[in-house]
């Protein structure tokens, strides 16, 4: 394995600036950005938006979901539902599409009119799901009370609340898609990013309140420093590292010149999903805790639901052992089948492509035993990829627990996993957009 990357220096930072087409992508992207956190600031009409917050401020998923959504589920603002929908519809699409042969046929054999096709469903699932999101959250603010300016008609309240909810959602959906399209980086990425970039200045003043006066606490503070540190050193690692597969290619000869026959490899990365399986998991595991969490909530009647309820919730809840045990196993799974869906990770075609150039990797025959190798190889270093990128999820959990400072929890492992994974993709990106520039001037040249 090897891993490693090198900081941009002024020079590079220059050349990004000055390459053409990256100054007009960053300048949109940041644009965009500014616009998601604008919105979040526009509250729905005829909320008590502080009622809700301090019910948010004491319970610990509704506190993770805000973290997400930017602080616009505190603010109950009309991008209170976030890019949470769009997520969770992106996720179910690819599974249905791994699960119903016409979707996968839409998505591997049609070419790009049939992802254009396969994006539409994802959209118009994702307005049925933040439809439904509105409703719940909204039942749930109705039963409040004082959340809800008197003099107003219930009905039409409700209703305009749920349908501003719901366009707010989708104008967020339209957002990262076009900062996907026109701009750097992954646009739901980078908005769950800036997101939680919002939420460490509140997350550090409670901090500083919690060990102000306790010097124990303050070690405390010291030490899960340093593991938060040590794990973005070891979640830069798991980005960057590879596993390279030898190839060996054949010599042609052209009139008195021989070509090829220069030994190359295949880099297959520890992490194929990168950030995707962390997000993937957490929008999963916070759809059921926000709805058992609003539910459990209200007066529901003494009896058989309540108590299921309340088991329900016991098991979602983020501070809870099972939660940890669920993330940890979805995070291996999630990272297996995205793995299994990339078009660079297919042991198959690698194989079939490489016995057409007349390739092969030592000491193995072409075709099925090549296939069989590289599934071999594919098997092991996801495998290690999976663990430790659940391990990784789970020690600065752990960490705030021994350290009895959990006011830094909702930033801890899960948060830095994605900083930092979508700050390398987009450094990445970057680079490889610079490395487009500079190849396209030497052809020209």
């Amino acid at each position: 394995m090897t891993g490693g990357m090198r900081m941009p220096t002024t020079a590079d930072l220059m050349s990004m600036w000055n390459a053409s087409g990256l100054k007009e992508k960053m300048i949109f992207t940041f644009l965009m950005l500014v616009l998601f956190r604008l919105g979040i600031h526009l509250p729905v009409y005829g909320i008590n938006n502080e009622i809700f917050s301090n019910i948010a401020s004491g319970n610990n998923i509704l506190g993770f979901l805000d973290l997400f959504a930017g602080g616009a589920l505190r603010k109950v603002s009309i991008f209170a539902l976030g890019i949470g929908p769009y997520i969770t519809s992106s996720i179910i699409m690819q599974l249905m599409a791994v699960i119903i042969p016409a979707l996968e046929k839409l998505q591997k054999e049609d070419g790009e009119a049939g992802r254009r096709k396969l994006s539409q469903y994802t959209r118009i699932f994702t307005v049925v799901l933040a439809a439904f999101q509105g409703i719940i959250f909204m039942t749930y603010l109705a039963h409040l009370p004082g959340s809800i300016a008197p003099g107003l008609s219930h009905t039409m309240f409700y209703v305009s609340s749920v349908i501003t909810l719901t366009a707010g959602s989708v104008l967020v959906m339209w957002m990262s898609e076009l900062i996907t399209e026109k701009g750097i980086g992954n646009g739901g990425s980078l908005i769950i990013f800036v997101g939680i970039l919002s939420g460490i200045p509140l997350y550090s003043a409670n901090t500083w309140q919690m060990v102000a006066h306790d010097t124990m606490l303050m070690w405390g503070l010291v030490l899960l420093l340093t593991i938060f540190f040590v794990t973005m050193i070891f979640i830069v690692i798991m980005q960057e590292a590879v596993r390279k597969v030898i190839i060996v290619n054949p010599k042609r000869q052209v009139g008195n010149k021989v070509y090829g026959g220069v030994n190359t490899f295949i880099p297959f990365k520890l992490n194929p999903g990168g950030v995707m399986p962390i997000i993937f998991a957490v929008a999963i595991l916070l759809f059921p805790s926000t709805i058992l969490s609003l539910v459990g909530q209200a007066n529901l009647p003494a009896g058989w639901v309540q108590d299921m309820v309340l088991v329900l919730n016991k098991i979602f809840n983020p501070s809870g052992l099972t939660y940890y045990a669920i993330y940890f196993v979805m995070i291996v799974g999630l990272t297996f089948f995205y793995a299994s869906i990339m078009p660079n990770m297919q042991p198959r075609e690698i194989a079939d492509n490489l016995k057409k150039y007349g390739s092969s990797i030592p000491g193995i025959k072409p075709g099925k035993p090549t296939a069989d190798a590289l599934d071999n190889i594919l098997t092991k270093t996801t495998f290690i990829g999976a663990l430790g990128l659940g391990i990784i999820a789970l020690v600065p959990a752990f960490a705030s627990y021994i350290t009895r400072i959990t006011t830094l929890q909702g930033i801890g492992a899960t948060s830095l996993i994605i900083m930092v994974g979508v700050a390398l993709d987009l450094i990445n990106q970057v680079r490889t957009h610079l490395l487009a520039r500079n190849y396209e001037t030497f052809l020209k040249e």
